[in-house]
């Protein structure tokens, strides 16, 4: 239940202090913040990493916070602490940034330092805190936007400050960043690396750590996944060796995505969505013949079905070795 303007809410407990954020590796899109920058200030702060479609899906709504309430006395900062090894790289994080037109400061946090100074386990995760510096609200995932907002504008204005309208911040995101179809969302997170990975088809199993040449199984049964070709399936990702290889899934979701990073040069790649081109259900990475090229390490949009969600089966063959594939997420 979002908060009630105008009422102070039960439900935002005073638990602890802004941990200082002068801890961070490196700052984007602004000079270091600490504690004494931003004394007066309400602060929020946000948990992410940019291939975290989880994130992305909440970007729409902080970057309309950011800029709403910028004159009202709020400050958002995001603290970037990666999931995957190439999310360390400060320049990856840089393009990032300017490619999701995130103009809030941004504090790198590599190595975790700021992560584990708030106790945070979560992408995304909000902390929200009031002039004082007290950590009044958060909460974590993509849901409680709203109430995100509500607890904004209720520290706002418990500092005197006036947020404009009675209204929350009108946001239409669209792209990358549209709400999943929850009603109809039916397929887990998918990690293709052996830490992580679940429900790997190919028969014999994954050879750990090594190259093996793997073949298509006779029936691929909802959630599952295998290769075909020469890959290693590693600790965080899974990589091609041969010269071409495919990776194959039975899904049910309107949207699929691929995190996944070229070793080396750009890798062209195909995608077929039960065994034709995409067409209209092509991704923002892929055309309607399905072609695509993996140029730089991220998220990629693979697929976004019009029509009824169903059962479908996505190839995505890459034509030249040296694709690293960490994680299958839907939408």
């Amino acid at each position: 239940m979002g908060l009630v303007e105008g009422r102070r809410p039960v439900d935002l407990p005073v638990e602890s202090r802004l941990p200082d954020l002068g801890r961070a590796a490196g700052w984007l899109n602004s000079p270091p913040l600490d504690a004494a920058d931003l004394r007066g200030e309400v602060v929020l702060v946000e948990f992410w990493t940019y291939t975290c479609i989880n994130w992305l899906r909440t970007l729409g709504h902080v970057r309309a916070w950011a800029r709403e309430y910028r004159d009202q006395g709020l400050v958002v900062i995001g603290v970037h602490t990666p999931e995957f090894p190439f999310e360390a790289d400060a320049d990856n994080v840089r393009r990032a940034v300017e490619r999701l037109g995130v103009d809030h400061p941004v504090a790198l946090d590599p190595g975790r330092t700021l992560w584990e100074a708030f106790g945070n386990r979560y992408w995304p995760a909000f902390y929200l805190a009031d002039v004082d510096g007290r950590v009044r609200h958060h909460r974590f995932g993509e849901d409680h936007l709203d109430e995100t907002e509500d607890a904004i504008r209720h520290l706002l204005r418990d500092a005197g400050r006036h947020p404009a309208g009675d209204e929350r911040v009108p946001v239409a995101p669209i792209g990358i960043e549209a709400p999943a179809d929850w009603a109809h969302l039916g397929s887990p997170e998918t990690y293709l690396g052996w830490a992580r990975g679940e429900r790997f088809a190919s028969p014999g199993g994954a050879a750990l750590d090594r190259s093996r040449t793997y073949v298509e199984p006779e029936h691929l049964r909802l959630h599952e996944w295998a290769f075909v070709g020469e890959w290693v399936v590693a600790r965080r990702a899974s990589v091609l060796t041969g010269a071409t290889g495919t990776l194959i899934v039975r899904f049910h979701a309107r949207d699929l995505h691929l995190v996944m990073a070229p070793r080396g040069a750009p890798v062209p790649f195909r995608v077929l969505l039960d065994g034709r081109a995409p067409g209209d259900a092509h991704g923002l990475d892929v055309d309607a013949a399905g072609h695509g090229t993996l140029a730089e390490p991220r998220l990629h949009h693979l697929i976004r079905a019009p029509g009824a969600v169903e059962d479908r089966v996505l190839e995505i063959t890459f034509l030249a070795p040296g694709a690293e594939t960490y994680v299958l997420t839907f939408g």
